[in-house]
């Protein structure tokens, strides 16, 4: 398996609001960036994304490191809230609908393919690609 190297971030101007995603990919000497965006959304929802887009671009099955500053994306794997959602038929610990069911979905499906450990990094502070990541979420936003 190729050894992928990904940087994520997600940012909303209001939370509900316009909202926008970038990603880093590095692959030996290789770096693609991408970014997009969403008229209506939340900074969870642009977070989950910049992952899920990560992801789906790789062409054959990888080892990912994928590094973000979401607690909300890495906590998520790392203590394996999902599990606990599968086994409660998508319910939270408080017995609530999980919430970006559809994005969680879609992320538990692309991880059937790719071997992906999650690492926090600190959000805006001296991560250089995380940083680069934040530059291209919310230059999507300001691109609408």
């Amino acid at each position: 398996m190729k050894d992928v190297t990904i940087y994520t971030d997600g940012a909303c101007s209001g939370n509900p609001g316009p909202g926008g995603w970038g990603t880093v990919l590095f692959y030996g000497e290789h770096k693609k960036e991408m970014s997009g965006s969403a008229d209506n959304t939340t900074n969870n929802r642009m977070e989950l994304q910049a992952a899920i887009e990560a992801l789906k671009i790789l062409k054959e099955p990888c080892k990912v490191t994928l590094y973000s500053d979401s607690a909300y994306l890495v906590n998520c794997f790392q203590q394996e809230w999902y599990k606990g959602w599968l086994k409660k038929g998508w319910k939270n610990s408080q017995g609530k609908p999980v919430e970006n069911q559809d994005q969680w979905k879609e992320l538990l499906k692309l991880m059937e393919t790719h071997q992906v450990t999650y690492v926090k990094v600190k959000g805006h502070a001296d991560n250089e690609w995380n940083n680069r990541c934040d530059e291209l979420a919310t230059g999507a936003i300001q691109r609408k």
